[in-house]
């Protein structure tokens, strides 16, 4: 017994918690004596608080270690420590508070306190001046939320935080608030606190009066755009189903392939889905959208956080489709080509038009970009961004392009510049597909079946249609393979008959030069489609291979030609920008087809970046002895030539005689092999 006495279990605190976690009842005199040594320390603590006391925070460490051992003992150890935060969170030293921090971060990993009131007791220590300590408390409120909702959501809970962390947003201390804000955004990333209500609690800091909390906000919303870092996704991105080729022509299988891509559906493409879905989710969009117009009327931000807030709002009228008639005056003040970052007002513009807004409304927008932008005395790139922006305005809302203004644009098509050219020649081919009546005739291109039917529907017409469009070729097709009569069916392989060997033939059909029979409507009258469309939808249900079937038929409308025409094939002037999706991107209006020109700093700039390190080409000189001083020929070199010109050396170098030269070489020779 007197080698237990004697042992140093009290002062060796690691020792004797290594100990207890293995055998907690052999040891329990010795923990209850650091028990009592705990409670000692807190009593001298509450007096002064503000002093460091080491003993206390080692001693607070080692039961929170072994708090799982002996939890009759150590039940009210967590409220304790509880308390002295939130009495004592703003004098304790920094060290000593980091240390009770970390003690409840140890007992709640154990189960030992419950999730609410530690998380509540850590957002109210969000106010500390102590940037470890939040980056600590931030990390640690993420990852117990997300660990709670890792096998299913605990619902009750996170309402409950989520109502605590509403109340945070409006707290007067800006840091705190803006923590809790970045919790919030961080769990939506995370896919834990993915509701609704998350969203539309972060929707109230868009209306903050503190700029980084305001700028965190509208960045959670608008999300970040890859498609202008990395460009839009290539072809490679969308699933090829086919490659479409044509024997007899090259560019009908060009505008087959570009009418093909103008089906990729938009989880193919890479866009901000998050944003997105973030805008969807708003429960009242026009009341945020309106409060939104009104704060950046008269807020006194920077103009970058300005600019946020008219991008959010374009958006919020692009989705939702909203009528916010007072947005579009507001952004045609800033639609002047020195205005700074025009390109995006242009693409906040275009993104908030869509065909529920009267065309009235957006004409004025349209005619400020042609008169400001689409003039002789602006650069060729100026020109380009308003064609291209009034281009994507008109596609969303057809109706607000005049036709004498179309007839205009339409004659840069022969402009000098390349960008020009193919902007003006975009709007062209986007009419063509709307409305060719509208452009001269020359400019209508060659008519299909889908150019004759093309019309712009009046403001609030809406065609309902009680059948599937293009239904009518599963009937036709039926009929043929009823019939028996292949002849114009797909290109396929058959077993000859008069063959014994049974070796595979290749028949070649006509429609290989009209994939998906696109010429078997040729000769069915319009109401006769209709009819054998709506017998068709009325009596099956479609699979998505007939919907592929519906699809191809409809995509070669616009390539054969229509009834009666001639059958010559023209270049093709595709649209390349089939993969448009519901959001626009800088791309869409700052699109160049022609790299321009580099001014002379930007040349300079490249020219000095390829001369960082040039020792490789300097032609290096071997010194006998790399310490020995310069001798007066290679001091002579550094000299300046007026200094030199008198000098006999100087005069007479061109004139050595051959003789002279070899005497030269020669004592040159000797005195480098003496001093070798």
């Amino acid at each position: 017994m007197s080698g237990r006495h004697n042992n140093k279990l009290p002062t060796n605190l690691p020792q004797l918690q290594n100990l207890i976690k293995r055998d907690p009842k052999s040891y329990t005199e010795e923990f209850l004596q650091q028990y009592r040594h705990y409670q000692s320390n807190i009593q001298v603590f509450k007096h002064q608080p503000d002093k460091p006391n080491k003993d206390l925070a080692e001693l607070v460490m080692f039961l929170a270690q072994v708090g799982h051992c002996y939890l009759e003992e150590l039940a009210n150890f967590p409220q304790e420590l509880t308390e002295l935060l939130l009495n004592h969170h703003t004098l304790l030293e920094p060290d000593l508070r980091m240390t009770f921090c970390k003690a409840l971060i140890l007992l709640r990993n154990k189960d030992l306190i419950e999730p609410t009131s530690l998380l509540e007791l850590f957002f109210e220590l969000l106010r500390c001046q102590d940037k470890l300590l939040r980056k600590t408390l931030y990390t640690h409120i993420v990852t117990d939320i997300k660990n709670i909702n890792a096998k299913h959501k605990n619902n009750k809970l996170n309402t409950t935080l989520q109502n605590f962390m509403y109340t945070m947003l409006r707290d007067s201390n800006p840091i705190a608030a803006k923590i809790s804000l970045d919790v919030m955004v961080e769990l939506y990333k995370r896919n834990i606190w993915n509701d609704a209500k998350t969203v539309n609690v972060i929707m109230t800091a868009c209306f903050s009066k503190v700029t980084k909390i305001l700028v965190a906000a509208l960045t959670f919303f608008l999300g970040k755009d890859e498609d202008e870092k990395k460009g839009s996704g290539s072809d490679s991105e969308v699933p090829r189903h086919r490659d479409f080729t044509f024997k007899k022509s090259r560019n009908a299988s060009k505008i087959f392939r570009t009418a093909f891509l103008h089906l990729r559906v938009y989880s193919y493409i890479s866009l901000p889905v998050i944003s997105v879905l973030c805008v969807l989710l708003v429960w009242d969009p026009f009341y945020f959208a309106e409060k939104l117009l009104k704060q950046v009327e008269s807020c006194k931000e920077r103009f970058e956080v300005k600019m946020m807030m008219m991008e959010l709002i374009s958006r919020l009228v692009g989705i939702h489709e909203l009528f916010l008639f007072n947005f579009y005056p507001f952004v045609q003040r800033f639609l002047q080509p020195h205005q700074r970052e025009v390109t995006k007002i242009l693409l906040c513009a275009a993104q908030a038009s869509h065909t529920l807004v009267p065309p009235e409304v957006i004409e004025p927008v349209i005619m400020s970009i042609a008169n400001n932008f689409v003039t002789d005395r602006n650069s060729g790139e100026v020109m380009t961004v308003g064609i291209n922006a009034i281009k994507e305005i008109v596609t969303r809302c057809p109706l607000s392009m005049p036709e004498d203004l179309l007839l205009d644009l339409a004659q840069y098509k022969s402009h000098k510049d390349k960008n020009v050219v193919m902007s003006a020649r975009g709007l062209i081919q986007l009419f063509r597909d709307l409305n060719p009546h509208m452009l001269h005739r020359k400019d209508r291109g060659k008519p299909t079946e889908a150019s004759a039917e093309a019309r712009i529907q009046d403001y609030g017409e809406l065609e309902a249609k009680d059948y599937i469009p293009g239904a009518e070729v599963l009937d036709l097709e039926e009929e043929e393979a009823g019939g028996g009569d292949n002849e114009d069916g797909w290109e396929s392989a058959s077993m000859s008959e008069d063959d014994d060997d049974g070796e595979w033939v290749t028949v070649h059909h006509s429609s290989d030069e009209d994939p998906e029979g696109a010429g078997k409507l040729h000769s069915v009258p319009a109401e006769e489609r209709k009819v054998k469309a709506a017998a068709v939808s009325a009596s099956r249900l479609l699979t998505q291979d007939d919907f592929r079937k519906i699809r191809l038929a409809q995509m070669a409308r616009d390539v054969t030609a229509a009834p009666g025409k001639s059958q010559k094939r023209t270049r093709a002037e595709a649209d390349d920008d089939a993969d448009r999706g519901e959001l626009l991107t800088l791309r869409d209006i700052e699109r160049l087809h022609k790299k321009p020109k580099s001014d002379k700093e930007t040349r300079l700039a490249t020219a000095m970046a390829g001369r960082t390190d040039r020792k490789e080409f300097v032609r290096k000189k071997n010194r006998l002895n790399p310490f020995a001083s310069t001798s007066n020929k290679e001091k002579r070199k550094r000299k300046n030539f007026m200094m030199m010109r008198q000098s006999q050396d100087v005069r007479t170098k061109g004139k050595r005689s051959f003789r002279e030269k070899q005497i030269a070489l020669r004592d040159a020779l000797l005195k480098k092999r003496k001093h070798k």
